[in-house]
């Protein structure tokens, strides 16, 4: 496990929610600033989960497991671990499908990151997880490829610049303060995508394609929330 550049330095932003999302907040606390997820952890689970996860690290305190809210499109997924898959494709010259083990053999790093919600909340956790960059070295993409579109068990979707993820180090985490995912958080893998409003942050990533499509519009995206989704300082 290593810490890289800023890794486990605060991300120090004050939530701000865009002006034009005010009409779509409503949609948004019925349904979601992720995806979906996997397991068969009950909230029982997470409170046990609280006896464990790592409450303060390097000073700084962290929030717990169960200080998010469940918003999720079609509530949580239940991943299973001995069939899962991670699909890389799109523009590479060599489409792989890794399983669980395989993607968690690529070098672990740790980084306290805040998660800003556009329903004005946060929370501050130490994220462990693989280099997306890591990920892609083992595909070979293209050079045409210019945007990183994921998919998520649940049929969510969203997207980041293919240069976004590789300047800002972003990872997809496989562990939240301590302990691994559990299926409310995201399990197996959620993106940790610093800096970003909360539904760039997918969950139970299933596919990650690698695309030519600039503009392409995730789920939320589609209707109406801002492709960009800066946190504002």
């Amino acid at each position: 496990m290593e810490k890289v550049g800023k890794f486990a330095v605060k991300s120090r932003y004050a939530n701000r929610i865009p002006k034009n999302y005010l009409l779509l907040l409503l949609s948004l606390l019925l349904f979601g600033c992720g995806t979906s997820n996997d397991g068969d952890t009950s909230e029982t689970d997470l409170e046990e989960l609280t006896k464990i996860e790592v409450a303060e690290y390097e000073g700084q305190d962290l929030s717990s497991l169960t200080d998010f809210r469940e918003n999720s499109i079609k509530g949580p997924q239940y991943i299973d671990i001995d069939t899962y898959m991670l699909t890389i494709d799109g523009l590479v010259e060599q489409p792989a499908s890794l399983s669980y083990g395989e993607v968690l053999d690529n070098q672990k790093y740790t980084k306290v990151v805040t998660l800003h919600c556009v329903e004005g909340w946060s929370v501050d956790i130490l994220w462990e997880g693989v280099l997306l960059a890591d990920l892609f070295e083992g595909v070979d993409v293209q050079e045409s490829a210019d945007t990183v579109i994921f998919y998520s068990e649940d049929g969510y979707s969203t997207s980041l610049p293919l240069q976004t993820i590789m300047d800002r180090q972003l990872m997809i985490a496989y562990k939240m303060n301590g302990v691994v995912l559990p299926p409310e958080r995201g399990f197996p893998f959620q993106l940790v995508a610093e800096d970003k409003l909360g539904y760039k942050w997918i969950k139970w990533i299933t596919r990650i394609e690698l695309s030519d499509d600039a503009d392409f519009k995730g789920y939320w995206e589609q209707r109406g929330f801002d492709n960009e989704a800066d946190v504002k300082p």
